[in-house]
C-alpha cells in the first residue's frame, strides 16, 4: 500500500522544462551565429557537414546525451567517485604539459589531440573539481570550522589552478577563485576563513597590476607575454612607456606598433557590438565579421558575442542575456531547493562557473574584462566547452529532479 509520501516521490523526479528550453536556445543561436561568423571562410565548402555549425550541431547532440547520462544516477552516488574524477582531471592536466602528448598552440599546451578532435582538460577539471569539493564540503558543520578543513578544500582548488596556469590558462584557472569561494560559503564555512581569503586574493592581485603596470623589466613576476600584452591593453598603457631609456626611434615605432597590433581585437569587437545598433544589421549581414575587420580566427569562438550584437543589434543581445538569466536564476533556485548540502553546494558552484565565463567573455567582447580564453557556454564554437556545460546542466537537473526525495 503506497503512502502520500511514496506518492509525492514518485512524481516529483522530473526536468526543470525552462531550464532545458532556455538550454536549447542558446544552441540554437549557437548553431546560427557560427554558421554566420564562419560564412565568408565555409562559404565554398564542398561538403556541407565539413562546416563548423554542423559540428557544433554533433557536439550539442553528444553534449545532450552527457546530460542525460548524468541525470540518471543520484548526484550523492555521482559524489562517491568524485575523489576518482577529480584525480583523473588531475592526471591529464599533468598530462597536457608534457611535450608529444599536450599540443602546443598559440603559445600554450591545452590540448589533447584525439585524432581529428581536440580535447581540453581543464573544462572538465573545473566540473571535477566541483563535484569533488562539494563531497569534501558535505560533512558535519563542526568539521568546518576547523582550519585544516578549510585548508584543505583550498588545496582542493589550488592543485588544478597551478597546473592549468601553467599551460599557461590564465582565464580558466581564475575561474576556479570564485567557484571554490562561493561554495564555500554556501557550505558554512567561518565567515572570518572566508574574509581573510577574500583580502589576501585582493593583496595578490594588487601586487601582480602594480607589479604589470609599473614595475621595472628586471623586477617583473614571470609572466607569459601575451598575457602581459593583454593586460596593457586593457589599462590602455602606452607601450612605449615601457621600452628602455636608451631606445632608439625605430624600436619605439615597433613597440607603438605592437599596441596597434594587440589593440586591434578589441577595437574591432566594440566596433562590432556598436555598430549593430537596436535590431542589428540582420543575419549573415554583418560588414565587419564578412569583411574581416572582426578576426576571422577567433569570430566564432571568443568574439562570438560581438557578432551576435553587430547581427541582431540590442534586441538579440538582450535575448542571449535573457536565456542566461534563466539558466543561473534557475540554478539558484534548484540549490535554495536542494535537499542537502551536496547538492546545495554542487548547484551553487555551477552557478558560478556558468556565471564566470558569461561575465568573463561577454566582458571581454564590450572591453568590461580583459582577453582571455574563456568560452561563452553553448554559444562559442568548441566541442569540449559544449560537452562540459552540458553536463554541468545535468548535474543542476539531477539536483532538481531529487530535491524531496529520500
Amino acid at each position: 500500500m503506497f503512502t502520500e509520501t511514496d506518492s509525492i516521490n514518485r512524481r516529483e523526479p522530473r526536468f526543470d522544462w525552462g531550464l532545458l528550453f532556455a538550454l536549447l536556445g542558446l544552441m540554437t543561436l549557437g548553431c546560427a551565429f557560427i554558421h554566420s561568423a564562419r560564412l565568408a571562410v565555409e562559404a565554398n565548402t564542398t561538403h556541407w557537414w565539413q562546416n563548423l555549425w554542423c559540428k557544433q550541431l554533433v557536439w550539442y547532440a553528444v553534449g545532450l546525451g552527457g546530460l542525460a547520462s548524468v541525470c540518471l544516477l543520484d548526484y550523492r552516488i555521482l559524489a562517491r567517485w568524485s575523489y576518482v574524477a577529480y584525480s583523473g582531471a588531475i592526471l591529464l592536466l599533468v598530462a597536457v604539459l608534457i611535450p608529444h602528448i599536450g599540443a602546443y598552440k598559440f603559445g600554450a599546451r591545452r590540448w589533447i589531440e584525439l585524432g581529428p578532435f581536440q580535447f581540453q582538460p581543464s573544462e572538465f577539471a573545473k566540473l571535477a573539481f566541483i563535484i569533488a569539493l562539494a563531497h569534501y564540503l558535505s560533512r558535519p558543520q563542526d568539521e568546518l570550522k576547523q582550519p585544516k578543513i578549510f585548508f584543505g578544500a583550498l588545496g582542493l582548488m589550488a592543485l588544478p589552478f597551478v597546473l592549468i596556469l601553467k599551460e599557461p590558462d590564465l582565464g580558466s584557472a581564475l575561474v576556479l577563485l570564485p567557484v571554490g569561494l562561493v561554495m564555500l560559503l554556501v557550505a558554512g564555512a567561518p565567515v572570518k576563513f572566508l574574509r581573510r581569503l577574500v583580502l589576501g586574493v585582493g593583496v595578490l592581485v594588487a601586487l601582480l597590476l602594480v607589479d604589470i603596470l609599473f614595475a621595472p623589466p628586471n623586477w617583473r613576476i614571470k609572466l607569459e607575454d601575451y598575457q602581459r600584452r593583454r593586460l596593457l591593453v586593457y589599462f590602455n598603457r602606452d607601450y612605449r612607456d615601457f621600452a628602455p631609456p636608451n631606445a632608439t626611434a625605430a624600436e619605439l615605432q615597433r613597440a607603438r606598433l605592437q599596441q596597434r597590433t594587440d589593440f586591434y581585437n578589441v577595437e574591432q569587437a566594440l566596433i562590432s557590438v556598436g555598430s549593430g545598433g537596436l535590431t542589428g544589421k540582420g543575419w549573415r549581414q554583418g560588414t565587419q565579421n564578412l569583411l574581416g575587420y572582426l578576426p576571422r580566427g577567433v569570430a566564432h569562438n571568443d568574439f562570438i558575442f560581438s557578432v551576435i550584437a553587430e547581427e541582431s543589434g540590442f534586441v538579440g543581445s538582450i535575448v542571449v542575456l535573457s536565456l542566461y538569466a534563466v539558466v543561473l536564476f534557475t540554478g539558484i533556485r534548484i540549490a535554495g531547493q536542494a535537499r542537502d548540502r551536496l547538492g546545495k553546494t554542487v548547484a551553487a558552484g555551477v552557478v558560478t562557473l556558468l556565471f564566470s565565463h558569461v561575465l568573463i567573455n561577454i566582458g571581454m567582447n564590450i572591453r568590461l574584462m580583459p582577453v582571455t580564453g574563456v568560452p561563452l557556454p553553448l554559444l562559442s564554437y568548441g566541442g569540449t566547452s559544449v560537452l562540459a556545460s552540458l553536463v554541468a546542466a545535468g548535474l543542476l537537473q539531477n539536483v532538481y529532479m531529487r530535491r524531496k526525495s529520500y
